[in-house]
C-alpha cells in the first residue's frame, strides 16, 4: 500500500513541478533568445502571455485534485507513520508548486514593467511598487487610518473598481481590512504620494478571485493616492 501511494505521490510531483517548469520555457520566454525579456513580451503579445497564466492555473488546480485524491484510498490498517510521511510529501509538493507560481508571477510583473518603462521596487513578500509622485505629508504607519483615491486594474488595462465609482477607500492600517498587498504598499507611502502597486495573487484575491471582476489567480494593479492619514 505504501509503495502504491508513493508511486502516485511521485506521479503528481512530476506532473506539477516538471509541468510548471516546462511552462517557464514558454514561447514568451524562449521564442527568441536574442531578445531581452521586455522585447520578448512585446513580440509575443500581451494576451498570448496571459494565456500562459490560465494554463498555470489549470495545471495547479489539476495538481491539487490529484494530490488530495491520493489520500482517499488509505488502508485503515496502514501504520500512522506511513500516513504521516505521505501527508508530509503532499505538503512539500504543494509548497514547491506554490513557489513556482510565485516566481512566475514575479516574472510577469517584471516583464510588464519593462514593457511600460516603469522601475518597480520589490518587497520580500512579493509586492512590487513605484511611487511616481512624492508628497510632503505624514508617513503611513500601523494603527493609523488611511484614505485613498484609487483605481484597481488588471494587466490588460481592465478597470475593475475605482474611488470614482465606489468612493474613497478608508481603512485602519494593520487590521487586515483590505488586501495584504494594498496595506503593505500604503505603508511605503506618505500623505500626498501617488503610487502604483502590483499585487500578485497571494497578496490579493488568491486562487479564487473576488467572484466578480477579478478572475482566479490574477495579478492586480492599484493606482493610488494617499490623500489623508489620521490617528483614528
Amino acid at each position: 500500500m505504501m509503495k502504491s501511494e508513493n508511486s502516485r505521490i511521485n506521479f503528481v510531483e512530476g506532473f506539477a513541478v516538471q509541468g510548471l517548469t516546462s511552462l517557464r520555457a514558454s514561447p514568451f520566454k524562449d521564442s527568441n533568445p536574442e531578445l531581452d525579456s521586455g522585447q520578448r513580451f512585446k513580440s509575443f503579445g500581451f494576451f498570448e502571455f496571459l494565456n500562459f497564466g490560465v494554463l498555470k492555473v489549470q495545471l495547479f488546480s489539476y495538481s491539487v485534485i490529484l494530490l488530495f485524491s491520493c489520500g482517499r484510498s488509505y488502508n485503515t490498517q496502514q501504520p500512522v507513520q506511513d500516513k504521516t510521511e505521505i501527508e508530509r510529501q503532499k505538503k512539500e509538493i504543494l509548497m514547491r508548486v506554490n513557489q513556482e507560481l510565485v516566481e512566475e508571477d514575479a516574472e510577469t510583473i517584471k516583464a510588464y514593467a519593462e514593457r511600460m518603462g516603469w522601475k518597480l521596487n520589490p518587497t520580500e513578500s512579493g509586492l512590487w511598487y513605484m511611487i511616481y509622485r512624492n508628497g510632503q505629508g505624514e508617513k503611513a504607519t500601523t494603527g493609523k487610518t488611511a484614505t485613498l483615491e484609487y483605481t484597481l486594474l488588471l494587466l490588460d488595462s481592465t478597470v475593475c473598481y475605482s474611488s470614482e465609482q465606489l468612493g474613497q477607500k478608508i481603512f485602519r492600517l494593520g487590521r487586515g481590512e483590505v488586501e495584504a498587498g494594498l496595506e503593505e504598499g500604503v505603508l511605503q507611502m506618505r500623505m500626498g504620494d501617488k503610487a502604483r502597486l502590483f499585487l500578485p495573487p497571494h497578496l490579493a484575491h488568491g486562487l479564487t478571485g473576488d467572484g466578480d471582476c477579478i478572475p482566479r489567480r490574477t495579478i492586480i494593479i492599484y493606482d493610488v493616492e494617499l490623500v489623508k492619514i489620521t490617528s483614528r
